[in-house]
């Protein structure tokens, strides 16, 4: 990640208006804020979410409410629970999301 020519700045998540994106199951509302290369995303999944695509994007995630359940495509899985996070480049591992319970993340990419 190489950022520059970002000056310092503070985000009020609760400003930013959120997007509403479904998924096979459930929806995702994510607040986006983009700096320069960078996305910096506050994402909520409802509960019962289950991602609609399976995504080559990297990502720095951070698991800041419930629990995110995260399935790799070569069948390994992890769950997320506040505190956690999990990063993984651009065209890696291809991964899909799901939750049970609803999540929040904040998610850079």
């Amino acid at each position: 990640m190489d950022m520059k020519a970002i000056p310092f700045g503070t985000t009020d998540w609760s400003e930013v208006k959120p997007t509403q994106h479904p998924g096979e199951k459930g929806f995702a509302l994510w607040r986006t804020s983009q700096f320069g290369d960078i996305r910096v995303r506050m994402v909520e999944y409802s509960a019962g979410y289950l991602a609609d695509h399976w995504c080559l994007k990297g990502h720095i995630l951070l698991c800041l409410e419930g629990e995110l359940n995260t399935e790799l495509d070569d069948g390994r899985q992890f769950v997320l629970k506040p505190g956690m996070s999990y990063q993984v480049a651009d065209n890696a591992e291809a991964h899909r999301s799901s939750t049970e319970v609803g999540a929040k993340l904040f998610v850079v990419d």
